[in-house]
């Protein structure tokens, strides 16, 4: 339990952190440079989320594959991935994981097995199928997890991906973040149906449906799912019924939401879950926690001065990492 608060609080205090550098203003962490943005582009914050790759990403190992979302920093960070580089990534610089130009979006981490963000809703699912098909040709041990939102179950990858994987019984767990809100449009209205279980059932894939704020539940249920997946049974689906506290984006209001429903949300917040979860164990020491997430706020604010002193991409690493068809158009 205090390995599963560890990685939600550092998840936690680093959206924090990156939520008050992209707007330009002070939080416990430090004051941005003249109060402007230090976080450019859009920011997509997994706050309220944190059970849920924390759960998960708890039984994958290194030689385990990922996928993410656009809203990826947690996935990322439970995964393993060095929250510093990350941190500078956002910053744009040139330490960052894919030298300051991927940004938010397009965070990607191989040495860990984290194969990239992506900012396109659903696009990961068809690459999380190629990944664990390449491990089943290849004969690896390894299995594929693939993170999606609500959002992502209406668009056609899902289902092109979860057939895929059926036909072919892939080692992939795919595993839906269902926070309620598409974008700016609250998602149950515009998905027919039951949603993500229901229609990982019509494809004979086996799943289950979670609380995705309680740790507990999440890693349980993972546990099970994960064991199947590696025993060679073929795909399974975990659907975690979460929340989305913050809009959008970082800088989105979300002022198109109902406060009461926004409140009603905030009384099941994951961390505070799992702290009553954890000091109701025998032997529990309250100071522990204390001492954790002090130390998640220490190394999220030493990011933060190392991204702030980081040099910026020099000039001609604009030219790197382009594809070219050889027709010269890009000079």
């Amino acid at each position: 339990m205090r390995g599963l608060y560890r990685t939600m609080v550092r998840i936690r205090a680093f959206e924090n952190a990156a939520e008050i550098a992209s707007q330009g203003g002070v939080s416990a962490y430090g004051k941005s440079a003249e109060g402007n943005a230090k976080v450019r582009g859009p920011l997509h914050l997994s706050t309220g989320q944190e059970a849920v790759p924390a759960g998960v990403c708890a039984h994958l190992r290194p030689d385990d594959y990922l996928t993410s979302t656009h809203r990826g920093h947690g996935h990322t960070l439970a995964k393993g991935a060095d929250l510093e580089r990350m941190m500078c990534e956002l910053f744009g610089k040139a330490t960052g994981f894919n030298g300051g130009k991927g940004g938010s979006m397009h965070i990607a981490d191989f040495s860990v097995g984290m194969l990239g963000a992506n900012g396109v809703v659903a696009a990961g699912l068809p690459i999380a199928v190629g990944a664990a098909h390449a491990q089943k040709l290849q004969k690896r041990e390894g299995i594929t997890t693939c993170f999606f939102g609500d959002g992502a179950i209406n668009r056609g990858p899902f289902l092109e991906a979860l057939n895929w994987a059926q036909v072919y019984a892939l080692p992939v767990l795919f595993v839906c973040e269902d926070n309620r809100w598409s974008a700016t449009t609250a998602s149950g209205p515009m998905i027919a149906g039951e949603g993500a279980s229901a229609r990982a059932a019509s494809f004979g894939i086996p799943s289950l449906q979670v609380d995705g704020n309680d740790i507990t539940a999440v890693h349980e249920a993972a546990a099970a799912l994960v064991r199947e997946v590696r025993a060679g049974g073929g795909p399974r689906l975990l659907h975690a019924l979460t929340y989305r506290v913050k809009g959008h984006v970082s800088v989105d209001p979300a002022a198109y939401r109902d406060p009461a429903e926004l409140r009603a949300a905030l009384e099941t917040d994951p961390i505070a879950r799992a702290r009553q979860q954890y000091l109701a164990l025998p032997d529990a020491d309250a100071q522990e926690l204390e001492a954790i997430e002090r130390e998640a706020e220490q190394e999220v604010a030493a990011a933060l001065a190392a991204a702030s002193a980081a040099p910026w991409p020099a000039p001609e690493a604009a030219f790197e990492d382009v594809q070219t068809t050889g027709a010269g158009q890009w000079r």
